[in-house]
């Protein structure tokens, strides 16, 4: 038995998250039923880094799985690549040791948010931009950004649904770039709780709109309190970008 590691691309838009679900269409449903056909009906488990919702993208999401098969990395990522459905696709595969797990190696986590700001509609960039046509103070949001970064209680920026006890997470960057029709912003982190990233935008854009103080985000944390953060931004403008392990 040989345990694998790939890194894995899709678009987010048509899939009801990563994880299996009953009657839904999902990446996890989708990889595990080309390693089913591989393995000539035999069930193959794939694990990964971490789940994304409904209409998240992945551009470096990273799975491992166990099989017998006698391929090649470039032969599994054909393989994948000749079954796999248009929106998903295997960029990269390695054979890794058995101590290896996609989860619970991870060292760190990139994040990314893409925002458009020009007024007009893109029709072409609805999926992959969330569109907010509003004046924005770009300074008062980067000094927002700093306030976050460092080892935090995040149980204000993450969704009440979340079931971890422990809620302290590192940020070690946290940036904002400007692009040609728009902004996009960048967390890498070694870990986030649900919804983290989409809270945190949905409030640093409310501090860009001068909604609130850009010194606000400590008392935010300190409150413990997801009532006292933003809103929670769309999931069509997030990106897992990267993932990074402890190797």
């Amino acid at each position: 038995m040989t345990r694998w590691k790939c890194t894995i691309a899709y678009d987010g838009t048509y899939f009801a998250g990563y994880q299996i679900q009953p009657n839904k269409r999902t990446v996890q449903g989708e990889l595990e039923r080309v390693l089913a056909t591989m393995h000539k009906g035999e069930a193959v488990r794939v694990t990964a880094s971490g789940r994304t919702d409904a209409g998240v993208h992945a551009y470096g999401q990273v799975i491992h799985f166990d099989s017998p098969l006698s391929l090649s990395a470039d032969g599994w990522k054909k393989a994948f690549n000749a079954m796999l459905p248009d929106d998903l696709t295997v960029r990269e595969v390695e054979q890794v040791e058995a101590s290896f797990h996609a989860r619970y190696s991870v060292a760190a986590k990139e994040y990314r948010y893409k925002i458009r700001t020009a007024v007009e509609r893109n029709v072409f960039s609805r999926h992959y931009a969330y569109h907010f046509p509003y004046p924005l103070d770009y300074e008062a949001m980067k000094q927002a950004l700093s306030f976050v970064k460092g080892t935090h209680d995040f149980t204000s920026f993450c969704s009440a649904k979340t079931e971890m006890e422990n809620r302290v997470r590192t940020i070690y960057e946290a940036n904002l770039c400007l692009t040609d029709d728009g902004v996009e912003f960048q967390w890498i982190g070694n870990g986030f709780l649900y919804n983290m990233v989409r809270i945190l935008v949905g409030t640093m854009l409310e501090i860009g709109q001068g909604k609130r103080s850009s010194d606000s985000i400590p008392a935010i944390l300190a409150g413990k309190d997801r009532r006292l953060a933003g809103k929670t931004a769309p999931a069509h403008g997030l990106y897992l970008w990267k993932v990074t392990y402890d190797n």
